[in-house]
């Protein structure tokens, strides 16, 4: 009866937790969306915010809200949710809260297609070199996993994450190069390094958006076996886990969500890092609720850095990039030092 008890007494606060915790980022999440659409050099208030939403007139508020803030809003939820699932899977598969979807390669291989896009074919906007992007970080992708897989049925998360680090830094290394010898390259990869979402619009996320359900879906299918891998190798294999298979799909899900969201805004660190540590700590270690957690919060951590970058130097902004590297550094600080948060 005791056991039953303390069971009971564990049990339903921790699921009442985790209900409560989803609504609240999904009320939190709904408010950002809403304030994206608000604010702008051209405050509009939230009456006319609905207004428009329900009334297309194509004139006034509502051409700036549907032609510009609804557009730029969905490349923000979009973002977010590729990022915070990318960095859900990559900390699971590698046991290491710590990780983030840049460990693969990701970034670095988008960067230097980009850099090629723009220095070899003159590229000059965003929806021009969306694809090298994409191209560049599935290309990084692929190597790192076969570096990290060589010679053994599975993955080894510790030679694939030392594999995506060091072919990152060789690839920033001639990015870098790159970018010092030619004066248009360095002037572009300026802006697309700094991680923006400012014009970015449907051409942008419309050719990338198949990708990234991809990678939702993939998730969403391997969230149960991450489960049983964090429990270790063998136990997972006695509960019927093919850990190759499940490893691969994650590597793939990363690949199409860090890849098709770095495509798109460029590079955007904090967010694949914080969104899953912050989800943890109300959820717990459930890779099932942490994903559906972070589902919620992510893209509401970068919808309120892009509302505070267009809010501190209007009529200019900052990029939302640079704003989460201001924000999310501290913050990640202090999770870290907690032990809750920082377990698998």
């Amino acid at each position: 009866m005791t056991g039953g008890t303390v069971t009971d007494g564990t049990v339903v606060p921790l699921r009442r937790r985790r209900v409560i915790g989803l609504l609240a980022a999904l009320a939190l999440l709904v408010l950002l969306l809403l304030a994206s659409i608000a604010v702008g050099s051209r405050d509009i208030p939230f009456a006319g915010v609905l207004d428009a939403l329900l009334h297309d007139t194509g004139e006034g508020d509502a051409y700036v809200v549907w032609s510009l803030r609804v557009p730029r809003t969905a490349v923000l939820l979009a973002t977010g949710i590729a990022l915070g699932v990318a960095g859900m899977l990559i900390q699971a598969l590698t046991r290491n809260p710590l990780a983030d979807p840049g460990i693969l390669g990701v970034n670095a291989g988008a960067a230097l297609f980009v850099a090629l896009g723009i220095a070899v074919f003159h590229l000059s906007s965003p929806g021009q070199y969306v694809w090298f992007s994409f191209a560049g970080a599935l290309l990084a992708t692929v190597v790192v996993y076969a570096v990290g897989s060589a010679g053994r049925g599975s993955i080894d998360p510790i030679q694939l994450t030392l594999a995506g680090v060091t072919l990152g830094s060789i690839l920033f290394g001639v990015v870098s190069a790159m970018t010092l010898l030619d004066r248009h390259t360095f002037e572009q990869m300026r802006n697309w390094n700094a991680g923006s979402v400012a014009s970015r619009g449907w051409d942008v996320l419309l050719p990338v958006l198949p990708f990234l359900v991809a990678g939702v879906i993939l998730a969403i299918a391997v969230a149960g076996p991450l489960n049983a891998i964090a429990l270790g190798d063998d136990l997972a294999t006695s509960l019927g886990v093919h850990i190759g298979r499940t490893q691969v799909i994650v590597v793939v899900a990363v690949t199409l969500l860090a890849g098709g969201a770095t495509a798109i805004a460029g590079p955007i660190g904090f967010v694949g890092l914080m969104a899953p540590h912050v989800v943890r700590w109300i959820v717990g270690p459930d890779q099932r609720w942490i994903l559906g957690g972070t589902l919620l919060l992510a893209p509401a951590l970068l919808t309120a850095a892009d509302v505070v970058g267009r809010t501190v130097m209007r009529p200019g902004e900052l990029p939302v990039g640079i704003v989460m590297a201001f924000v999310g550094a501290p913050i990640l600080v202090l999770l870290v030092r907690r032990r809750r948060v920082s377990a698998l």
